[in-house]
């Protein structure tokens, strides 16, 4: 039995998982419903109504009904995932304890908890907790002692060469990436980009294969077709089946050489940006060719984890910047990108845009 590559699937994630061959995917990442069990509708103080997540999905009648329904699809998951594999999900206080409590039950061994913290939350309106300001992933392993990717030079290499924490500030999925259908919010929970591309990129190689039973939008599979890896993704709904299509094969992977694709190897007053923000967030793309002091001639390549390729030399655009001038270089006031029209940008104007876009956000959710 073959996988069905780069396909999305449609119908129960755990009757689809059946039909796939066992041990046969090397990364899952899954963005299940939280069982949110909102009562009433939600209303900002000028009485407007908050578009809250009240999808059909997202609901069920007990505790004991999302915990069968977490145990079937993980237990799905366990069997397809390869012995060497790893899953990623993720959760809020709503359900991520009791999606713990099962995947230890199951046999799953954690390797990290990550917590995104959101740059820009939607407030607590009513004024009577505190704003609920990050979400959970848990990281785990199929087969406790085995082998599994981890690309830690990578995510250090994203991060300005400081070794990736635990906590990830990132801003919630807002202004153009997010999916709209007739000025509307196509999926109520959509996860940014930037999210998905550090759980691909430091759990997975090009090539292999990511798996997504709860695929919505289609993030997941955006982003591991930028990464040059193969996904499959499974849905229900019609609508978000749709969506995913269109917005993947939107994307032109053919523009992207694998070259780029993997590499393993300061305002002191403003909160601080790594240069791999810029790419994660899709400010710049992998491939993208940066300019040093503006000149045509002396240029590097973005690679994925966040470095630069510059003929045999890589690392941060400090250390290679450092390297062509042969002195200390703070690579922010050197580096240029050519924007569509030609013209040479300070890639510092996009570190400031990006800053700006994170402190005031469209207050999506």
């Amino acid at each position: 039995m073959s996988l069905p590559l780069n396909t999305l699937l449609q119908g129960d994630c755990a009757e689809v998982l059946v039909s796939l061959p066992e041990n046969s995917v090397d990364l899952i990442f899954a963005d299940p419903p939280y069982n949110l069990q909102l009562q009433n509708d939600l209303y900002r103080p000028n009485m407007t109504k908050v578009d809250a997540v009240d999808d059909p999905w997202d609901k069920f009648a007990s505790f004991e009904d999302y915990d069968k329904f977490t145990r079937g699809w993980l237990t799905a998951c366990r069997r397809v995932l390869k012995d060497t594999g790893t899953l990623w999900v993720i959760g809020s206080y709503h359900n991520i304890y009791r999606v713990g409590t099962i995947l230890q039950d199951l046999g799953y061994w954690t390797l990290n908890d990550v917590v995104w913290v959101k740059t820009n939350p939607m407030p607590n309106f009513r004024g009577v907790r505190f704003t609920n300001a990050h979400e959970t992933l848990l990281w785990v392993q199929k087969k406790q002692g085995a082998k599994y990717t981890f690309n830690h030079h990578a995510m250090k290499g994203l991060n300005d060469d400081l070794q990736m924490r635990s906590d990830w500030i990132i801003p919630i999925c807002s202004g153009k990436e997010r999916v709209k259908i007739n000025g509307e919010k196509a999926h109520s929970t959509q996860k940014p980009e930037a999210l998905l591309y550090r759980v691909i990129l430091s759990s997975s190689n090009p090539g292999d294969v990511v798996l997504d039973p709860f695929f919505g939008s289609g993030t997941t599979g955006a982003v591991a077709k930028k990464l040059n890896r193969h996904w499959i993704g499974i849905e229900r709904d019609d609508t978000y089946i749709k969506v995913a299509a269109e917005r993947i094969n939107a994307i032109q992977s053919n523009l992207i050489s694998e070259t780029f694709i993997f590499e393993s190897q300061k305002k002191k007053a403003e909160p601080r940006i790594p240069f791999g923000a810029l790419i994660e967030n899709g400010f710049l793309q992998i491939g993208q060719s940066l300019y040093f002091e503006a000149e045509i001639e002396v240029s590097a390549t973005i690679l994925a984890n966040g470095h630069l390729r510059y003929h045999d030399l890589e690392g941060s655009i400090h250390k290679v910047g450092g390297a062509i001038q042969n002195a200390p270089c703070n690579g922010w006031v050197h580096w240029y990108y050519k924007d569509e029209k030609g013209n040479f940008i300070l890639i510092d104007e996009l570190r400031d845009k990006f800053r700006a876009e994170s402190a005031n956000p469209n207050q999506e959710n």
